[in-house]
C-alpha cells in the first residue's frame, strides 16, 4: 500500500483499492491503484454518467421513450443477469431506465440506453471511451455498457474514483438517485445492492459490481462534517467484504485527515508586472477557493509560495493563467493551483510602448 502522508494505512485483502478526497482529487491511500481489472457493473457508472450528461445538456428528455430490443432484453434467472425486467419490445422512459441502471444494475436497461444513445452498443462504447479519455481515465477501456466479461474491458481503481468524482460534481441534480434504496418498475420492486446505504447515513452512493472474474466490487462516497471521500474496492471475496473494506477506508480517512483552505477566491495574492500594457501591473489570485488535504491537526502548518510567469506582455485577458501557488507542509508539497489575472490589461499604443522600452533600458 501507499500513503499520501507516510501514515500507516489499512491492509485490505483484495487486488486494488483507492481512497480519494472528492474536493481536491487527492489520493489519500491506495493499493494497485492503476492496475486495469475487470470492473463488472462499476462500468454502469459511465453508462449512467453519459445519460445524465445527455439529460443535462438537453440531448435527452426525461420522458423520452427507450425501446427494449431483443439484443438488450434479459429475463434474469440461471445466467445470473441483473435486470430491470422491461418486457421485450416495450418502452420505458429515460428516467426509469436510468434508475434501472443505477438501482437495479439492469444489464437490459444499460444495453437499451446504449443502443438508444449510441445507435449500437459498440457505438456507445466508443462514446464511453471518449469520455473516459476526457476525464483522464488513462487505465480504462470499455467494450460494453453493462460490464459483461471481455478480455479488453478493464478499468483501474483510480479511474473509477475519477469517474465517481465526475458524477458527483457534474451530475449533481441526478446524484441523489444513487442513494435511493429501491425502485419498483412493472410491479417488480428491487433494492439497491449497496449495503452501506442501509447501515451508514453518511454514504449516498454509488455502485456495486460482481462477476466471477471481477469478484465483488464497490465504489462508494461518504460525506461527514463537510468533507467528502470516495472509496473504490475491487476484487473483494464477498458482498460483505467489499462493504466492510469500504467502511474501514472511510473511518480511517475521516479519522486521519482534514481539509485546509489555503487560498480564497477574490483577494489578490500577488501583483505581476506587465510589459507594454496600458497598466504596469495586474493582480493575481485563484479563480475558486483552493483546498488541500492534510493530516488532522496540521492545517496550521501549511505554507504557500507564489511564483509568477516572467516577462508577462500585454494584452492579458482576465482569467488568463499568469503563475501558480504552491502549498507545502514541512518538506512535503501538498499541491499547486494556477494563479489567474484578476483583470484584463490591454496592449499600450505604439508610442507608449516605445517610451516603456526606453524607460526600461534606463532602469536596468
Amino acid at each position: 500500500t501507499t500513503d499520501a502522508n507516510g501514515q500507516t494505512v489499512p491492509v485490505l485483502a483484495n487486488k486494488a483499492w483507492v481512497l480519494m478526497d472528492f474536493n481536491t482529487g487527492q489520493i489519500l491511500a491506495s493499493s494497485n491503484a492503476d492496475e486495469p481489472l475487470p470492473p463488472a457493473s462499476l462500468t454502469k457508472m459511465m453508462t449512467s454518467y453519459l445519460v445524465e450528461q445527455g439529460l443535462k445538456n438537453g440531448r435527452l428528455k426525461p420522458t423520452e421513450q427507450v425501446t427494449m430490443s431483443l439484443s438488450a432484453w434479459c429475463r434474469g434467472g440461471k445466467n445470473g443477469d441483473s435486470c430491470m425486467f422491461v418486457p421485450l419490445n416495450a418502452q420505458a422512459s429515460v428516467m426509469d431506465m436510468l434508475r434501472g441502471v443505477v438501482i437495479d444494475s439492469g444489464n437490459d436497461a444499460s444495453k437499451a440506453l446504449a443502443e438508444h444513445i449510441g445507435g449500437s452498443e459498440s457505438g456507445f462504447a466508443a462514446m464511453m471511451n471518449a469520455e473516459a479519455a476526457r476525464l483522464g481515465m488513462t487505465h480504462t477501456h470499455f467494450e460494453n455498457s453493462a460490464g459483461l466479461p471481455d478480455p479488453n474491458h478493464k478499468a483501474s481503481a483510480r479511474d473509477l474514483a475519477i469517474l465517481a468524482q465526475a458524477i458527483i460534481r457534474n451530475s449533481a441534480e441526478y446524484y441523489p438517485i444513487y442513494a435511493e434504496h429501491e425502485f419498483t418498475y412493472n410491479g417488480i420492486k428491487q433494492g439497491n445492492r449497496n449495503a452501506l446505504l442501509y447501515t451508514d447515513p453518511t454514504v449516498d452512493g454509488l455502485k456495486t459490481g460482481h462477476t466471477d472474474d471481477a469478484g465483488y466490487c464497490l465504489t462508494a462516497s461518504s460525506k461527514r462534517n463537510g468533507m467528502r471521500l470516495i472509496a473504490v474496492v475491487m476484487n473483494a471475496d464477498s458482498a460483505q467484504a467489499r462493504a466492510d473494506q469500504v467502511r474501514v477506508l472511510f473511518n480511517w480517512g475521516f479519522s486521519n485527515f482534514e481539509e485546509a483552505t489555503v487560498a480564497q477566491a477574490g483577494p489578490a495574492l500577488a501583483t505581476a508586472k506587465v510589459l507594454y500594457g496600458v497598466a504596469p501591473t495586474v493582480a493575481a489570485g485563484v479563480a475558486q477557493p483552493w483546498t488541500v488535504v492534510v493530516p488532522k491537526g496540521q492545517a496550521a502548518t501549511v505554507k504557500t509560495a507564489v511564483s509568477l510567469n516572467p516577462n508577462l506582455e500585454a494584452p492579458i485577458a482576465k482569467g488568463a493563467v499568469i503563475g501558480k501557488i504552491v502549498a507545502t507542509a514541512g518538506t512535503k508539497q501538498l499541491g499547486e493551483a494556477p494563479l489567474v489575472a484578476q483583470a484584463g490589461v490591454e496592449r499600450a499604443g505604439f508610442f507608449q510602448r516605445i517610451i516603456q522600452r526606453i524607460t526600461g533600458m534606463f532602469s536596468k
